[in-house]
Formats: C-alpha cells, sequence, structure tokens
C-alpha cells in the first residue's frame, strides 16, 4: 500500500482496512478529526480536510470526508468532482473499467453484501447517480442508476430509490 496516494493495486485486506479508516496517515487523521470538531465553521473546516487530503489525497477517508462535508454544506457541484475521484478510486480498487458504463456485472462480486470493495464502487456509483440528478443532468443520473440495477439486480444498496428521484425531478419535483 502507498500511504499517502491512497490504496493498494488490489481488493486486498490493505484495501479492506483502509475502507474502515486503516493506514490513514497520523497527520491526517488530526487533520479530518479537527475538521469534524470544526465543521460548523465551514471554512476552517475545508481547510482542515484539504490539508488531510495533501497528506493522502486517494485515501478512502479523506475523500469520504470531503464528500459528506460538501454534501451537508449543501455544495453539491463541488461534491459531484469529490464522488467523480472515488469513483475512479474505486474503479481502480476493484480492477474494473475506467469508465462506469463499461463495468460488467461479472466483473466484481457485486452480488455479495460482503464484498466490502465491489460494495464501495456501487455506493459510490450511487452517489454520483444522485448528484448528477440533484444538479440536473437527468439523464446522465438515470444511466448510472440504470447501471447500479444492472450490477446489483437484487438492490442490495437500494438503487431503486433513485428511480424515485428521478421520475420527481423530471416532473418539476423538489425533493
Amino acid at each position: 500500500m502507498e500511504v499517502g496516494t491512497g490504496l493498494g493495486q488490489t481488493g486486498s485486506f490493505e484495501a479492506e482496512a483502509a475502507l474502515l479508516g486503516g493506514g490513514l496517515p497520523p497527520e491526517a487523521e488530526g487533520h479530518l478529526a479537527s475538521a469534524a470538531m470544526l465543521y460548523a465553521d465551514g471554512d476552517r473546516a475545508l481547510c482542515e480536510l484539504r490539508a488531510a487530503e495533501a497528506i493522502a489525497p486517494l485515501h478512502p477517508a479523506v475523500l469520504i470526508g470531503l464528500y459528506r462535508f460538501y454534501f451537508y454544506k449543501g455544495r453539491l457541484a463541488e461534491c459531484l468532482e469529490v464522488a467523480q475521484v472515488c469513483l475512479a478510486e474505486a474503479a481502480r480498487l476493484n480492477k474494473l473499467a475506467d469508465n462506469w458504463r463499461e463495468v460488467q456485472s461479472g466483473d466484481a462480486e457485486f452480488g455479495s453484501y460482503e464484498a466490502m470493495i465491489p460494495r464501495f464502487f456501487l455506493f459510490v456509483l450511487k452517489g454520483y447517480a444522485y448528484l448528477q440528478m440533484r444538479l440536473g443532468n437527468l439523464d446522465e443520473g438515470l444511466a448510472a442508476t440504470m447501471k447500479l440495477l444492472e450490477l446489483d439486480p437484487s438492490d442490495k444498496i437500494g438503487a431503486t430509490v433513485l428511480l424515485e428521484v428521478h421520475q420527481r425531478l423530471e416532473q418539476g419535483d423538489e425533493e
């Protein structure tokens, strides 16, 4: 595993541990903790998140922290940028095609809820689909949702709710 740049090259134990916060350099962990404590002061919290990102730019804990910050602050365009980085990293970890549209159901254990690395990809794709819809990119959001349902036909991650979001947004209803 390459500390500071992301995770190892496979969906290995190290990659799974990183999804749970393992392998995060202590300095980055400290910045994430400070960001959480400073959440109400958005500028200072973001500064702490960016400091953590400078230390471990592709670590899932840092990416998730940035994603959540932007999402809960209603900064959806910036959140989408982070989601796109997460999607690329999740594809790399799973050894999937760079383009999510090219991913096939047999490319990873998408049907196994216990398979943490494939599930990470699915959840990231779900967030990407939702953000696309909320930002008015309904066709892109729907395409990502349909890919989710193709990869996870039993809908363990709840992609069908995105179809309802799409329908409401298409009809002009705000969520």
